[in-house]
C-alpha cells in the first residue's frame, strides 16, 4: 500500500501538465478547437498562463486525491488478486478482477478530487483572459465552497459514474496487459529481474494501450464533471446567480456543450447517451479528443507508476520481511 501510494502519486505529479493538455482538448468547445496539436496546445498554455496557474492547474486537489487513491487501489488490488488466484481462478481473470476492484475502492477519495482538479485545470487561473470556462475559482478551498454552496455537496461527486466507466475497464486491462507483459519480459529474460527498460516499457505501454482504448469515456466523463450543474434548491440567490452564469458557459459537456453550427446540443447525463450524441455531432475524432496526450500521459505515468511500486516494494521488503504481507 506504501508503495503503491508512493509510486501512484510521483507518477500523477510528474505528467500533471499533460493531463492540463489533454483536459483543455476534451473541454474547449471550439470549432474548430483551439488547442489542436500536443505540442502546440502546450506551448499555448504555457506561454499565456504560465505553468502554476497554467500548466499545473489544480495540482492540489490532484495530489490530495492521488496519494490515499492509490493506497486504496494497491491495498485492494493486491488482496483481491491474491485471494482470486488462492481460490482457484484463471490468473488472467483475477488480474482484471482485482483491477475492478482496486478502482471502486479508491473511487470514493479519487472522484470528489477528480471534480475539482478537472475544472481549475479547465479553468486555469483566476480571470483567465484566455480561455473561458464558465466558472472562475480563486482556488481549491473556493472552489469546494462555491461548488457546495452553488450546487449542492452531490456536485463533488458528478460524474461518478462517468468516472467508473473510465477508470474500472482502464485499470481492469491495464494491469491484465502489464501482468501479460512482464510475464513475457521475464521469460525473455529468463530471469525474474527483467531490468530497468523491460520494467518502465511493460508498464508504459499497458498503461499508454489501456488509455487510449479508453479515450472515449474518458472525454465523457470530462464533459461531465467540467458542467456547472443546477443549483441547490436551498439558495435561490445563487441559483439566479448561477442561472446568468449559465448563459455565458463554454465548458463542453453533455448539458452545456455548444455543438458544432447546426448540430442539436446536449442535454443529457447520460454516458453512452452521451457517447452517441457525441459521435453524431463530431463524428469519431469526438471519441478520441485528446487521445494523443492522454496516450503519453497514460504511457508515461503508468511506466513511472508500475517501476516506482515494484522497486518500493521490493526495498520494503528487504527492510522489514515481514510487513511484505500488508503491503
Amino acid at each position: 500500500m506504501i508503495a503503491g501510494g508512493i509510486g501512484g502519486s510521483t507518477g500523477d505529479m510528474l505528467m500533471h501538465s499533460l493531463d492540463t493538455v489533454k483536459t483543455r482538448q476534451q473541454g474547449d468547445p471550439a470549432v474548430p478547437s483551439k488547442y489542436s496539436s500536443l505540442g502546440q496546445s502546450y506551448y499555448t498554455i504555457w506561454r499565456q498562463e504560465g505553468i502554476r496557474r497554467g500548466l499545473y492547474g489544480g495540482w492540489i486537489p490532484a495530489l490530495g486525491g492521488s496519494l490515499p487513491g492509490t493506497v486504496l487501489f494497491f491495498g485492494t488490488y493486491e488482496w483481491s488478486k491474491r485471494f482470486l488466484i488462492d481460490h482457484g481462478l484463471q490468473h488472467h481473470l483475477a488480474y482484471l478482477s482485482a483491477g475492478f476492484l482496486g478502482d471502486l475502492a479508491a473511487s470514493i477519495v479519487y472522484v470528489p478530487s477528480e471534480v475539482l482538479k478537472t475544472r481549475l485545470q479547465l479553468q486555469g487561473r483566476y480571470n483567465n483572459p484566455h480561455f473561458k470556462s464558465g466558472y472562475n475559482y480563486r482556488g481549491t478551498i473556493d472552489a469546494t465552497r462555491t461548488i457546495v454552496r452553488t450546487e449542492g455537496a452531490a456536485a463533488l461527486f458528478h460524474g461518478y459514474k462517468a468516472t467508473l466507466y473510465r477508470d474500472l475497464p482502464f485499470s481492469a486491462l491495464q494491469f491484465m496487459f502489464w501482468e501479460q507483459f512482464h510475464a513475457w519480459a521475464r521469460r525473455y529474460k529468463q530471469s525474474r529481474d527483467v531490468g530497468l527498460p523491460l520494467e518502465l516499457l511493460t508498464g508504459g505501454l499497458a498503461g499508454g494501450l489501456a488509455g487510449v482504448i479508453t479515450c472515449p469515456l474518458d472525454v465523457v466523463k470530462t464533459r461531465l464533471q467540467t458542467q456547472v450543474n443546477d443549483p441547490s434548491p436551498q439558495h435561490p440567490k445563487d441559483q439566479q446567480q448561477q442561472a446568468a452564469q449559465r448563459r455565458h458557459i463554454s465548458t463542453s459537456s453533455p448539458s452545456t456543450h455548444r455543438p458544432p453550427p447546426g448540430a442539436a446540443p446536449l442535454r443529457t447525463s447520460s454516458v453512452f447517451k452521451g457517447l452517441r450524441v457525441i459521435y453524431h455531432d463530431e463524428g469519431l475524432a469526438g471519441w478520441f479528443r485528446g487521445v494523443g496526450p492522454r496516450g503519453v500521459w497514460t504511457f508515461i505515468q503508468s511506466g513511472c507508476m508500475l517501476f516506482l511500486y515494484q522497486r518500493l516494494l521490493h526495498q520494503l521488503d528487504v527492510w522489514d520481511p515481514q510487513e511484505r504481507e500488508d503491503l
